[in-house]
């Protein structure tokens, strides 16, 4: 294998210790939350020498890359996931050969997400720095009597230090903690800007309130720009309400953290019982979301990444994919590919707006429709493709479920015990409930980014949170429960 010759490297690359034997629930919820407490710590660290007219390229993009502008945790998660996507289309595509039903060859897999890793921290801070849109502070280079170049080398050396400190806490937790790191930071600034969303009093650019039930007192008393309740009635005055009084992000939030966790509760079980232990049963749920939400970062993500490479191409002067005005795709494929955050993006008097305040002309009806639909087929088929890649590379295939059940000295009543028959068993099942789930956490999300979301979380960042908190409850129920009983620890492998 072409890969092998690289097992030495991967193995010397840093790694968080794996812990010997079992660890407490009390020790994984401590590291759990001491990991969430220094990632609010370093998300409010600002990087030093960043001047103040600096453009962030994944402004869109932060509720799901859990990153803050501006911060030691600009880049988030995003070289993470952006890792994961190019092994999992290498490694679908047949590029790279690998069998990773094989642990060894699972564990070269691991190790090259990890090296990989740090090649996109540098690939994804390096635009950014070089690129024109972190600008160094000329005023602290003069104040220091230093070239601003100096202030770049420090941006960027302070950038790859945050990357890699999200890579470590992300292994931290998920190997001593509760749940995984990714999960953990996307509930932590999905849930930041949900609370924002509801109580913030500062202003927005139009002057109402951020915050929803600031923005409500505020409609409601003398200074409101509404001209009387007369006005209301009006489809001008509901949609004002619907949109910028934000009635409909509320309902959005409501209804889609009511469907996910009712699709997260929905499930297949198979009948289980114990060759060895007579009367042992237990059953084995295959859920509807059965490769979870998770997928929908690999397509946000992609799509982030092909956004950058067409904002870089804009800014040197090369229009071909698109051209940029403030950082928003106006013409091209590029306005095509862009994701759907908002009502302002397809509500076609909203769009007129947007494109007007950055002096673009605004796409025409049928534009509009192509755009919704282009990021529906992202959406969609990613979510189908990435789900079925996701299964395969995380040991959750019919193949890796089946012999687990058979270590476990579990078999299905009425078949014959072998790996074989579990296998074929499965099969009818797994690739199926994928392929549904996945279409249909596709459609969700693109439901919840037509509507839009309190705080400008965005449908993907919802569905994310909300479905992570609910698998994230499952777990702790879980560890509970394995505490309370130890010899459940040994049946599942835990020790």
């Amino acid at each position: 294998m072409a890969f092998e010759s690289l097992a030495p490297l991967l193995n010397r690359l840093p790694a968080v210790k794996r812990p010997e034997g079992h660890v407490h629930f009390k020790k994984k919820l401590g590291w759990t939350l001491g990991i969430l407490v220094l990632y609010f710590v370093l998300a409010n660290i600002p990087l030093f020498g960043l001047d103040k007219n600096s453009i962030d390229l994944f402004e869109l993009y932060r509720a799901f890359f859990a990153g803050a502008s501006g911060s030691l945790m600009v880049l988030g998660i995003g070289p993470i996931v952006t890792a994961s996507i190019v092994l999992q289309l290498l490694v679908g595509a047949g590029v790279i050969k690998m069998d990773l039903s094989d642990p060894h060859q699972q564990a070269i897999f691991q190790g090259l997400q990890k090296l990989l890793v740090f090649v996109m921290i540098v690939l994804e801070a390096l635009p950014q720095i070089l690129g024109g849109y972190m600008l160094p502070d000329a005023g602290l280079a003069a104040m220091l009597g230093v070239p601003t170049s100096y202030i770049t080398i420090l941006l960027f050396i302070q950038i790859c230090i945050g990357g890699t400190l999200i890579l470590y806490m992300d292994e931290i937790v998920s190997k001593w903690g509760i749940g995984s790191g990714v999960g953990l930071f996307i509930i932590a600034g999905v849930s930041q800007q949900i609370v924002t969303g509801i109580f913030n009093w500062k202003g927005d650019e139009t002057g109402l309130p951020i915050g929803l039930i600031p923005k409500w007192i505020y409609l409601a008393g003398p200074d409101s720009p509404i001209p009387g309740l007369d006005y209301l009635a009006t489809a001008d005055g509901m949609q004002y309400m619907l949109i910028q009084g934000g009635i409909l992000a509320l309902v959005s939030t409501v209804v889609i953290y009511l469907m996910v966790v009712f699709v997260e509760s929905t499930r297949i079980e198979i009948p289980l019982a114990h060759a060895a232990v007579r009367g042992a049963r237990g059953r084995f749920p295959v859920k509807l979301i059965y490769a979870s939400v998770l997928p929908m970062i690999l397509v946000r993500a992609l799509q982030a990444n092909i956004q950058m490479i067409g904002l870089l191409l804009s800014s040197k002067g090369i229009t071909i994919l698109g051209e940029y005005k403030q950082g928003i795709p106006v013409s091209g494929p590029m306005y095509y590919l862009a994701p759907i955050n908002s009502p302002s993006d397809w509500i076609p008097s909203l769009v007129e707006s947007q494109f007007t305040s950055v002096a673009a002309t605004p796409p025409e009806v049928w534009q509009i429709v192509l755009h919704v639909l282009t990021d529906a087929f992202m959406l969609i088929g990613g979510g189908i493709i990435f789900a079925l890649f996701w299964i395969e590379t995380t040991g959750m295939g019919a193949k890796k479920v089946a012999e687990k059940i058979q270590k476990s000295g579990m078999q299905i009543p009425g078949y014959r015990r072998s790996s074989g028959t579990l296998e074929r068993v499965m099969q009818r099942y797994i690739p199926k409930v994928t392929i549904i789930g996945g279409a249909f956490i596709g459609f969700l999300t693109l439901l919840a980014s037509l509507m839009g979301t309190i705080g400008g979380a965005g449908g993907t960042g919802l569905l994310l949170t909300v479905s992570i908190m609910y698998r994230l409850y499952e777990d702790i129920a879980s560890q509970q429960m394995m505490e309370m009983h130890p010899m459940m620890r040994s049946f599942f492998g835990k020790e």
